[in-house]
């Protein structure tokens, strides 16, 4: 009879004790409830993510186009990073396209610098180029074809709009009429 007691008094003074517990715990249900179905529709969408993503893997082969890259050029310390790169492809490549009315000199210099950041992309993904041993229209060829092998490696570049003229070219071949007659 003196165990039942001790067991039932323990038992009250759990009860008790616990009673702030219970009070919170309805109280925030709502919260607790909201934070579980939050974190699991994270984790299912988390999911989803990472399934698609290893579709389209498989979709384009994406190992095959990375498998000879080299990941230790990457951690070089004199190595300048990639977004790095691609932003001056971005900004050079505008500037070369849009340079009309510039001097001679001042175009030569940014197709120089656009020619060494391409280098260098080439060289960070392990890509061959022959930019510095050719000179006029088969640098231009090779520097068409670094730009594609570069795209296709997932650097975007700006590339010349075709079927666009100059509107200098459009003004000149006009009449007075506007006609172009």
């Amino acid at each position: 009879m003196g165990v039942g007691r001790a067991l039932l008094l323990a038992l009250a003074f759990l009860a008790v004790a616990s009673l702030p517990a219970l009070f919170a715990l309805i109280f925030c249900a709502d919260e607790i409830l909201d934070r579980v179905v939050c974190g699991y529709t994270e984790w299912r969408d988390r999911r989803r993510e990472r399934r698609t993503i290893a579709r389209l893997d498989r979709a384009i082969e994406a190992d095959a186009l990375t498998r000879d890259i080299d990941l230790s050029e990457f951690d070089r310390e004199d190595r300048r990073p990639l977004e790095q790169l691609a932003a001056d492809l971005r900004r050079l490549g505008s500037q070369r396209l849009g340079g009309a009315g510039r001097p001679m000199v001042w175009h030569g210099a940014v197709l120089q610098a656009y020619d060494d950041r391409l280098r260098l992309a080439c060289r960070a993904l392990n890509i061959t180029e022959h930019l510095g041993e050719l000179d006029g229209v088969d640098q231009e060829i090779e520097r068409v074809r670094v730009e594609g092998v570069l795209h296709a490696a997932g650097l975007t570049l700006p590339a010349a709009r075709a079927g666009r003229p100059s509107g200098r070219a459009e003004r000149r071949g006009r009449g007075s009429d506007g006609t172009g007659h």
